[in-house]
């Protein structure tokens, strides 16, 4: 049998191999380490390896705990059971509720379309329109249906102003252009005009009419060269969505995963830190994510075609002509959504009461409302839970006292603001469960001393100056993550990663945030989000653009965070000091081979 033969049917079953063979051969971990740290760490080597291979769904794997750790001895069900629901989860969960109400009465859309008409329609403006739309829709939203309804709206506009991307295409063959064969890539999309209402689960298809082609007198090559420059356009805006949406959900807390499970693991190794909640997450990491988008926006529109003369002026030519289209389209589509009905209304109200509720719960530069209840009792969870709860009884339509009186009055069921049923179907319940291994494994390595057999063996890292250490954090799981889940990323890393900032007397906040927020920077891979996938699939985009784009965007993150931390970072969180609740899990450690004086333990240098 040939070896292509072979490998084709090894690659069939490759999964279940990694599931087979990965426990035998990761086996002499039980007997070569010390009891307790072996099992823990057996367990953890295996679902790291499970999550970067993907053997089993994500969600299985982060179940595992709940067996493992029980029968090896490490932790007993009754303490494993309870991390999957923990408060943490509960906000998730809240925030999961709100967006689904968003995304059924079609608020982002009205948002979306808004923005672009405020921002103009030169290419580079609609970038930035896009952009920021997409980003702020991220940090409510899942990234992923953040993606899925900015990609259709940019395509019809893009329609607008180009023409079919098909004849597009056509226009750029020529026998001198290297990238002839672009439109090898079977499309998954139909770019048309807009859907009524885009959502995460609608097919990314449109039907509508073409736009009117105009006459054109230039000759042939003025005309390749024009169709390159509106192909390589085309591919700024649909590569600037999903890398916008990925930025956009570390704003806040509830954005994306990796920050629940920050709080999370900071909660189980710090029970003493109440320096991160959604206030003070939003203060540190809203400017960060505007500097970086600011910064990414003046790369992509560089790179493709974005940043030209037109940006500042006015000149009537085609161009111009195809602008007015574009615009027209947009105010039409805004036109088409009538006024603010009372659903939108009442949405965007408790929208925003969710929001400000939580900004001001405890924003620790100010006394926040949470004085006026007992001391530690309300949370955000306790927040979110109770804005959320009054959508599911809450008129979608405005109540009438008249309607009491009016014996020939329609008597329609009662539609309140969110049904269960949307919320079930609308809920990620896999990202919960994901939430749920990673605090179940963080409490794991802590309570069998892995954390700190971990810690021991990282003491030559203390050789390295913070600073340097933070972008070599933020790059690593930036580049880690490009391969494997964000949400997984962090949980292997995070309990490494706090060990290491108290082996060499640093604040563990210092390491742990620029960690936490390079794993959402997953730019270089169609693979490394969907986002990016969903992107990939309109055919248009090759991995080489996403490569070449994505990889100056890790570097200006990177950059970007490590700013961030080194200014504002600092002030917000005091931390160039070694912090008081950091101090209890050193006992832990002071007992172990590693040899760490009072001094170093109670000092720490920037």
């Amino acid at each position: 049998m040939e070896i292509s033969v072979v490998y084709k049917k090894l690659w069939c079953v490759h999964k279940q191999l990694v599931v087979l063979l990965t426990p035998l051969v990761f086996l002499p971990l039980l007997f070569t380490l010390p009891e307790k740290e072996g099992k823990c760490l057996y367990v953890v080597v295996l679902m790291a390896m499970f999550w970067c291979t993907e053997a089993l769904p994500l969600a299985v794997t982060a179940m595992l705990p709940v067996c493992l750790f029980p029968t090896l001895g490490i932790l007993p069900a009754k303490k494993v059971c309870p991390q999957y629901f923990l408060e943490t989860n509960f906000l998730f969960l809240s925030g999961l509720i709100m967006a689904s109400s968003i995304e059924e009465w079609g608020l982002h859309r009205r948002i979306a379309l808004k923005v672009l008409t405020i921002v103009g329609v030169k290419p580079a403006w609609l970038i930035l329109g896009m952009m920021l739309t997409s980003s702020f829709l991220s940090m409510w939203l899942s990234n992923t249906a953040t993606t899925a309804m900015m990609l259709p709206i940019a395509n019809a506009i893009l329609e607008s102003l180009f023409g079919d991307l098909q004849t597009l295409k056509k226009k750029c063959k020529t026998a001198e252009d290297p990238e002839a064969d672009i439109s090898n890539g079977q499309s998954t999309l139909k770019l048309n005009s807009l859907p009524s209402v885009p959502s995460e689960k609608q097919i990314l298809s449109m039907d509508g009419t073409d736009g009117t082609e105009q006459t054109d007198v230039r000759n042939a090559e003025e005309l390749r060269s024009e169709s390159e420059y509106q192909l390589k356009v085309w591919k700024g805006f649909l590569i600037c969505i999903p890398y916008a949406a990925s930025i956009g959900g570390t704003a806040t807390l509830t954005g994306t995963a990796p920050n629940l499970i920050l709080i999370g693991q900071l909660k189980n190794y710090f029970p003493d830190c109440d320096l991160i909640n959604f206030g003070s997450w939003f203060a540190f990491a809203f400017p960060l994510m505007l500097f970086f988008l600011f910064f990414g926006w003046l790369w992509i529109t560089f790179l493709y075609g974005g940043l030209n003369a037109r940006l500042c002026s006015k000149k009537q030519d085609q161009r111009a002509q195809a602008e007015a289209r574009a615009k027209a389209l947009i105010d039409e589509d805004y036109r088409k959504l009538g006024p603010i009905n009372f659903a939108e209304g009442a949405i965007s109200f408790f929208f925003v009461l969710f929001a400000v509720l939580l900004f001001t719960r405890d924003p620790k530069f100010v006394t926040g409302w949470s004085v006026f209840f007992k001391k530690g009792y309300v949370s955000d969870a306790v927040t979110g839970v109770i804005i959320v709860s009054i959508l599911f009884f809450f008129p979608s339509e405005k109540p009438s006292l008249r309607w009491w009186f009016d014996p020939q009055g329609s008597n329609t069921p009662y539609v309140p603001l969110l049904s269960w049923k949307k919320a079930q179907e609308s809920v990620p319940w896999n990202i919960i469960l994901l939430l749920g291994g990673g605090f179940a494994m963080a409490e794991a390595c802590e309570e069998s001393g892995l954390a700190s057999w971990m810690g021991g063996h990282l003491q030559p890292l203390a050789e390295v100056p913070p600073a340097a250490a933070v972008m070599l954090i933020t790059a690593f799981l930036a580049c880690f993550t490009e391969f494997a889940s964000n949400t997984a990323t962090i949980i292997i890393f995070l309990p490494v990663i706090a060990e290491l900032a108290i082996h060499v007397s640093v604040n563990p906040l210092y390491f742990m945030i620029p960690a936490t927020v390079g794993c959402s920077y997953a730019f270089m891979l169609p693979v490394s989000t969907p986002p990016n996938s969903i992107a990939f699939a309109s055919g248009l985009l090759m991995v080489k653009d996403m490569v070449k784009t994505g990889f100056v965007m890790n570097i200006l993150g990177i950059l970007s965070v490590s700013l961030a931390m080194n200014t504002w970072g600092v002030a917000m969180f005091n931390l160039n000091t070694y912090p008081e609740w950091a101090h209890p899990i050193n006992k832990s450690v002071v007992v172990t081979d590693v040899h760490i004086s009072p001094v170093q333990l109670l000092n720490t240098t920037l």
